[in-house]
């Protein structure tokens, strides 16, 4: 099992290929138990707190220190430094959250996420955590709340089991480092490498976000630099700079689910960069006395200094870890506190660095906020559906306006170009159904709240109801063309009486979009009285129809046109006043 070798009148062990497998194995098994329980506990939570936590981003204003609360808030909650500024990022694309807001609520952020490593240092370690017990108990506990059948107890349970889960899973990462003082090549090349003064510590400073980049989970990464710290593999400044690589290799989530946002959402994930290098910058610069700070603190705490050599018959070794927790917690507050006053700077350090672009075609087919950018916990995925559904409904709008064009249209090529508008909206319409329709379908075989399944049947029903508005505006834009090849012509009267029912489906389709923006405050009546306005208009020119026809004031082309026409707008109010419906949850009739 073992290879012995001589160098220097020195005799050690060097690690064969098996032992190394052995142990790259279990800590592979470990680290997934450890990354499923964090998946579990933060999912719990989110679900415990994910509507109140998206009313509260959304009101985060220029107040830096209310956005630094915020953040801080919940990310600690949540336990996902990751979730928090990837909602930031949507919020923030969405034009829920200003910039200035978002940077806030990410340095709040950084610092809620140093309660995984208390939660790690104070029930994660240490002989309290070599058994079994205390997480069977809380498993235990959690079967209460899961089978009682209500959601928010379930998700409490969900949470509690997450926990237990989190310190089975480091009671198993402890597991195949508990012997690596049988290998001391393999500490010696650690120590080679720390063998270099600050260079080393830049050196660590990069493993350390490299790392973070891969594993994608920064608390899994404090969890192994924690265990190496208590089991002495690691020193204390190298373990610091592993934590401070950590802090930039966590960014990379946010990044990457800003590849697909708009300008702003970019400089939103760049902020994130920002923050995180020039507090990582900040730190080195004041290194030696930040570290003799933490030493003295850690000293006084636990009776040991982290550099007190692990021979020593004195030596703590919880020391380290605990230095660590202190550590990240100083350096996120210190730089929190530090850069809050700065946030102007940054943003224009971000301007710099994504420069806002021409905006793309509004005539082209794009989606801005479901792309992927698919979050780890079903419930917050509803919010970047929302935001979809808001960018389909301006779209169906914008769409409209094109309509009395088509009846001032003096040339055959100006008619042309907007019809082939209308057409294509017409498909970019059909195209934002089936691709909501289906990531919606997607959040939904998730493990997701029966709040959240009602969200997810609204919101279908929203939008199969705008695509059909899509399609009847589609039908009025085919109507006049055909109007149009037949040489069919309205008198003044006949086109104002069909400007007032475009004018009041204009009212009621601003409603539905203002509706949209906020489903907790539907202004409802609002969309009634639109809805009877277009039907109160329907009936009065369907009666004047009538009575023209009997007295032949128009031939049946006209008449035709006309009827179809009118009934085409009504039937868009139909259409409208369902999505006010939906997002309200009544299912009131109207009356035609």
């Amino acid at each position: 099992m073992f290879v012995f070798l001589q160098h220097r009148n020195e005799t050690f062990y060097t690690m064969e290929v098996s032992d190394i497998l052995f142990i790259i194995l279990n800590m592979a098994g470990a680290l997934a138990v450890f990354l499923f329980a964090m998946k579990l506990m933060s999912e719990g939570l989110q679900k415990l707190a994910g509507s109140k936590m998206r009313a509260v981003l959304k009101q985060i204003t220029g107040n830096p220190l209310r956005g630094i609360l915020t953040g801080t808030a919940v990310t600690a909650a949540i336990q996902s430094s990751s979730a928090t500024t990837v909602m930031v990022v949507s919020f923030v694309n969405a034009g829920l959250l200003s910039l200035a807001g978002a940077v806030a609520v990410i340095m709040g952020a950084n610092i809620g996420t140093t309660v995984t490593a208390w939660i790690i240092t104070l029930f994660g370690l240490g002989e309290g955590a070599g058994g079994f017990s205390l997480p069977m108990l809380l498993a235990t506990v959690s079967l209460f709340f899961i089978f009682s059948g209500r959601d928010r107890m379930k998700s409490i349970g969900q949470t509690v089991i997450g926990l237990a889960l989190l310190l089975v899973g480091m009671e198993l990462l402890q597991r195949p480092l508990a012997n690596l003082d049988q290998y001391p090549g393999f500490l010696q090349a650690l120590a080679t490498l720390s063998d270099y003064g600050f260079w080393s510590i830049l050196l660590f400073v990069a493993i350390g976000a490299i790392l973070t980049c891969l594993v994608q989970a920064s608390a899994a990464m404090m969890a192994i630099t924690l265990v190496m710290c208590y089991n002495g593999w690691i020193g204390f400044d190298v373990a610091v700079a592993l934590v401070m690589g950590q802090n930039i290799g966590t960014t990379i989530t946010a990044n990457l689910a800003a590849m697909v946002a708009n300008a702003a959402g970019k400089k939103a994930a760049r902020a994130h960069l920002v923050f995180n290098v020039v507090g990582v910058v900040i730190t080195l610069i004041a290194f030696v006395p930040l570290m003799r700070f933490i030493a003295y603190l850690t000293t006084e705490m636990s009776g040991c200094s982290p550099y007190a050599d692990i021979h020593d018959p004195l030596y703590n070794r919880e020391s380290v870890p605990l230095a660590i927790s202190l550590f990240h917690t100083i350096f996120n507050v210190g730089n929190t506190i530090i850069l809050a006053f700065f946030i102007p700077q940054i943003l224009k350090v971000v301007d710099w660095m994504v420069k806002t672009p021409v905006e793309d075609s509004e005539d082209e087919f794009r989606l801005t906020y479901i792309e992927g950018n698919w979050l780890s916990t079903a419930e917050l995925n509803l919010q970047s559906a929302k935001s979809e559904i808001e960018e389909f409904s301006k779209r169906v709008l914008r769409m409209y306006t094109f309509l009395p064009g088509l009846r001032t249209a003096k040339e055959d090529e100006e008619f042309d170009a907007i019809m082939a508008r209308i057409a294509k909206y017409e498909d970019i319409t059909d195209r934002m159904e089936m691709e909501i329709s289906r990531f919606l379908t997607k959040v939904g075989s998730g493990d997701i709240s029966e709040h959240g399944s009602e969200r997810i049947s609204t919101m279908l029903r929203i939008i199969d109801n705008l695509e059909s508005i899509g399609d009847t505006i589609y039908q009025i834009a085919m109507t006049r063309q055909s109007k149009r090849e037949d040489a069919v012509h309205f008198d003044a009267g006949l086109n104002a009486n069909l400007e007032e029912m475009r004018s009041l489906v204009q009212k009621a389709l601003d409603v539905m979009d203002s509706n949209l923006h906020d489903y907790d405050h539907v202004d409802l009546d609002a969309a009634y009285a639109a809805e009877h306005a277009i039907n109160a208009c329907r009936d009065r020119l369907r009666k004047q129809h009538l009575d023209a026809l009997k007295l032949g004031v128009y031939d049946y082309a006209i008449g035709n046109a006309y009827s179809s026409l009118y009934a085409l707008y009504e039937k868009l109010g139909d259409y409208v006043i369902n999505v006010s419906e939906a997002i309200d949850g009544s299912r009131k009739h109207i009356d035609d």
